[in-house]
Order: C-alpha cells, then sequence, then structure tokens
C-alpha cells in the first residue's frame, strides 16, 4: 500500500506551518525541501545552520512525524555543470548525516541544469560524460551510507527527453528515479523538437527505475512556457492513469504532493505576494485541498 506524504514547503516555509498541515491531513511523514525556523532565514534543509537543524529535529520528534525524503538542491535545475563539482559534494555531505539522524531514506537529486547558448537553445554538448560522472560519485556516496538516491525528471539533462533519461539511468547503474507527474508537460521533448514531453510514455519508460512519486497536474499553456497548476486527475499530466498503473503493479511507496497550485519555486514573484498573510493562507489551504484530492482520486481508482 503506497503512503501519502508532502513536499511541505508548499503549504509555508515554516516548520511550524509544514507540521500542521502534515497533521491536518493525518499524515505521518513529510518530505523537507526549504524550510524556516524561529530565527533563521529559509534554507534548504541541507543548508540550515546546525543549531537550526537540532530545532527541526526537536520539533520534528515531539510531533511524532517522520521525513520520506530530502528535496535536495543537489544538481538542479539552477545547478551548472560546469560549476565546480566541490559545491555538489559539499551539499552531499551535509545532507547525509542530517537524513541518517532523521532515518530518511531518499535524496532526491538532478542531473545538473540544460546548458544553453545566449538565445536560450539547448547547446550540442550537455557534457554527458562529466555529468555520469558526477551522479556516479552521488550515488556511491549515497550507497555507502545506506541511503538511495532518486533522480527526478525536472529542468534538468534526465528531464530533456525519455532518451536522455535512458542515457542517464544506462551510465549510472542502479540509479533510482523520483517520478513526477506534471514535469514532462511543460518541458520540451528534445526526442520531438517543438513538442511537450508525454507523461505517460515518460512514465513507462522510466517504470522499472522508479522507488518515489512526486504528484502534480496541469495544463500546458505555451504563451506562459508553463502549466496553469490543477488539481490531481484535471489535468494533462495522466495522474489517474499512471497511479492505477503503479498501483496495480505492486508500488508501495510513498505518493508525495507537489501541488504549484498556490506557489511555483522556479517562477517570477506574482501580484499576489503583495499581500503576505492572504498568501500564507492561500498556500495553506491549497496544500490541504490538494492532499484530499489525491486520498480521493486514489481511492477511486480501479487498481485490477
Amino acid at each position: 500500500m503506497a503512503s501519502f506524504t508532502g513536499i511541505a514547503d508548499e503549504a509555508g516555509n515554516p516548520l511550524a506551518t509544514q507540521i500542521r498541515a502534515t497533521q491536518a491531513l493525518g499524515w505521518d511523514s513529510l518530505e523537507l525541501r526549504n524550510v524556516q525556523l524561529p530565527g533563521f532565514p529559509t534554507a534548504n534543509v541541507h543548508d540550515l545552520p546546525p543549531a537550526a537543524f537540532e530545532l527541526l529535529c526537536r520539533d520534528l520528534a515531539a510531533a511524532n512525524l517522520s521525513v520520506a525524503a530530502f528535496g535536495s538542491s543537489i544538481g538542479n535545475w539552477a545547478s551548472p555543470i560546469t560549476d565546480p563539482f566541490d559545491t555538489t559534494l559539499e551539499r552531499l555531505q551535509r545532507a547525509i548525516p542530517r537524513m541518517q539522524q532523521l532515518g530518511t531514506r531518499f535524496l532526491r537529486i538532478m542531473s545538473f541544469a540544460v546548458l544553453k547558448d545566449a538565445s536560450g537553445a539547448d547547446l550540442p554538448d550537455q557534457c554527458d560524460a562529466e555529468r555520469f560522472r558526477r551522479l556516479r560519485e552521488i550515488k556511491a556516496r549515497c550507497d555507502d551510507a545506506g541511503l538511495v538516491a532518486v533522480h527526478e525528471n525536472c529542468m534538468n539533462y534526465g528531464g530533456m527527453s525519455i532518451s536522455h533519461a535512458l542515457r542517464t539511468l544506462d551510465a549510472v547503474p542502479g540509479l533510482r528515479w523520483v517520478f513526477d507527474t506534471a514535469n514532462p508537460l511543460f518541458n520540451e521533448d528534445r526526442d520531438r523538437p517543438g513538442h511537450q514531453q508525454d507523461p505517460w510514455d515518460f512514465y513507462q519508460a522510466v517504470k522499472p527505475a522508479i522507488s518515489h512519486f512526486h504528484i502534480k497536474d496541469g495544463i500546458y499553456d505555451p504563451l506562459l512556457r508553463d502549466c496553469h497548476y490543477t488539481l490531481p486527475g484535471l489535468g494533462h499530466g495522466a495522474v489517474p492513469r499512471i497511479l492505477a498503473d503503479a498501483l496495480a503493479s505492486g508500488y508501495q511507496g510513498f505518493l508525495s504532493i507537489e501541488p504549484h497550485t498556490a506557489v511555483v519555486f522556479h517562477s517570477a514573484p506574482t501580484e499576489t505576494d503583495a499581500d503576505p498573510a492572504a498568501r500564507a493562507e492561500q498556500q495553506f489551504q491549497s496544500y490541504l485541498d490538494y492532499g484530499r484530492a489525491l486520498q480521493n482520486l486514489v481511492a477511486s481508482l480501479p487498481l485490477s
């Protein structure tokens, strides 16, 4: 049986808000990404000052909540492959002992940002060999620590197309995948230039490597070059079909919500940001609505 969890900073950055949202949904775990503790600025969980991280551990223990995964910034869409690898290793070296302290298994990683020219076009040379070398090193260090590195299909090399994903999996033996249901919608399919990716086809291609799911849904807007994000099952992410297939195939891992219905972390601020209190309440309620909608969707699925 799959378990529900969520990237809880989508309910709000303060840890207290993330705990409150998780408890309101009746869930016993959350996925940590960005976190804010009293007296400290918001940071990714692996970048929190040690004193802030100790507060986090204390508060999660008091709430009797576990951590399903770290949504790290390791190799993400803001991390060029041309940057020194030491930057990545420093993040990894901070993340590993924190995950061990919290009893967390899954570390979300990516395969570094897509290299582009001044006009925004993909460069012919994406430094494949260096990406794969770094990913093998990241995976090896996670393996040695008893952790599981899961690669997300997003705005990174492995998310450029099915063929890029399969090359990544072939070049990094044993690498596991966190499949995001809506990310294919806003990523151009480099196997079919001028078209967006197909979520069902992408899911089928990486299915044998999937150990974790991020659930979001949306309808692609070519003018926005992004999605109008929706409740799960109401967009073009093939969420019901993918979940029905995964669960019928015996998937028993986490279904982690990443709604984006009230916030998109790689987008520019909008006019709604002018009223922080209203936006915070919108985020919180949107997160609860999303979690409940996913639970209802899963309960309605034909699993045979």
